[in-house]
Formats: C-alpha cells, structure tokens, sequence
C-alpha cells in the first residue's frame, strides 16, 4: 500500500481519534470527583462571602462547619423539615432544588403567570437555607435566590441579620449576563449597596426594591432601594422581580416567621 495513500491516512486518523477519545474518557472520569469537591467548596465559599465570614480558600470548610448549619425548609407549608429516614433524598446535603423544581413535580409547584414574576416557570416545595450560629444564637440568615435575567437564569445567595429584616450582603455565583452591563453583578461594589438595606417591614411586607438608576439618599425610602445596572436594564428588572419573588408569600414568606421564632429561641 502506497505511503500516502487514503485509506492508511484514514486510518492513522482513526486510530489517533480512539486514542484522543480514550485519553479525554479517562481524563473525565478521573477528574469528576475532583470537579465535585471544587463545585461543592465554590457553594460553601459563596455563602460565606454572602454573609461576611469569608478569610480565604484554605478555610472555607473550617469555617462553613463551625458557623453554619444547614436546614431544610417547606415553603408550602412553612414548617422546619427534620431530616427523616423515610425520605433521605431530603437531607440538606443532598437536596438540589435547582433540579427538582424542574424535573420532579412531587417535589414542585406549578407557577401562574401572575406568580411567577421571577420567570423559574416551577417553584420547589423544599429548600435548603443556611443559619449562622455565634454563641448559641442564630446571627444571620442565608436564603438560595434564583430567577431570570437578560439572557440567563442568575443563582445567588442573599443574607439576613437575626432580625430577618436586614440585609447583611448578596452573592450571584452563577449567570450568563452580559460582560460589563448585566454581568455587573458580580462586582463587588455593587454588591456591597445591598448591605443594611431594609428589606422586610415587621409584619413581613417586602420593601426591597432594585431601581432603573440610583437612588436618591434625600428620599424616605433609599433605605430599601439599591442602585441599579448602569445599561443593564432588563437584568436589573429581573434580579428586582426574583428579589421580590423569593421574599414574597410564594416564596419564604410563609417560613420567615417560623425562622424568626426559632431565632429568639436558640
């Protein structure tokens, strides 16, 4: 058979192809725990910038386990769920919402279109919130917070003082918004306009507002309002809807009082 003839050409192609494949196979499998473990340390690390306690990588574990309980919640019914052997895919640790809410309808609610202003089409039933503990007491609280953007759905993490009312800061981990317009929210400036901000009123009433500009100090309400994306309407609209969402009777409405109860009694 000739040097260059095509058919040994096809087939050094073939067989460098199953190698490739063999190698990027191998090299996937290997390295999946590994992607695991750093996927889970980027979660813990988030929820630690979103309530002030982040130092630095080396400890975002340490600190996570000796601050920070998790606690599974049942925003239908507004009840504390206790882990319970009968259902263990309901374990803190294991709970996905982001995955139930669109796969699996027992575990799911169907929106309306005039509930579902924050564009997630299925609410979950359950979801895992996080409690930091400080001398017995819970000293803030971390809500998962979820909706529509501009071009993605934005994840992220907003923060409570014990009061539940306040706001101590907020975190998106995961967005396909615009570079330098709705992609703003990851920085931190911006994202250290929500610390203190009024959030909730006594009775439960969401304050919280994000706006199309600034807001203006002299106004009665600047203390629930945060400034908005310069050039990023759309995105600010949609993180002011899932805000409004999240805080409201469809979503931690109804377990808000009973975080609070539990609170002043730790």
């Amino acid at each position: 058979m000739p040097v260059e003839s095509t058919k040994k050409i096809l087939l050094v192609a073939l067989g460098i192809c199953l190698v490739c494949s063999v190698l990027v196979a191998t090299a996937v499998v290997g390295l999946k725990g590994r992607q695991e473990n750093n996927k889970q340390l980027d979660k813990l690390k988030n929820i630690l910038i979103a309530a002030d306690l982040y130092t630095n990588d080396a400890e975002v574990k340490q600190i996570f386990n000796a601050k920070v309980r998790a606690q599974l919640v049942n925003l239908e019914t507004g009840e504390l769920v206790a882990e319970t052997k009968a259902a263990p895919e309901l374990a803190p640790a294991r709970f996905v919402p982001k995955v139930r809410d669109a796969r699996n309808p027992e575990y799911s609610s169907a929106l309306s279109v005039e509930k579902d202003i924050a564009h997630i089409l299925r609410r979950p039933n359950f979801m895992v919130i996080y409690q930091v503990i400080e001398n017995g007491q819970v000293a803030s609280t971390i809500l998962p917070i979820y909706g529509k953007g501009l071009w993605s759905t934005l994840y992220g993490f907003i923060a409570f003082d014990s009061d539940l009312q306040t706001v101590r800061g907020l975190i998106f981990y995961e967005h396909g918004e615009t570079p330098g317009l709705g992609g703003e929210v990851d920085n931190p400036l911006w994202r250290r306009g929500w610390n203190d901000k009024k959030a909730l009123s006594p009775d439960g009433k969401v304050l919280l507002e994000v706006l199309k500009g600034h807001a203006d100090p002299a106004n009665p309400r600047a203390q629930s309002q945060v400034d908005g994306l310069s050039g990023a309407t759309l995105t600010t609209r949609g993180i002011d809807n899932m805000v409004k969402f999240w805080l409201g009777e469809n979503g931690y409405g109804r377990i808000l009082p009973a975080l609070r109860e539990t609170s002043r009694h730790e």
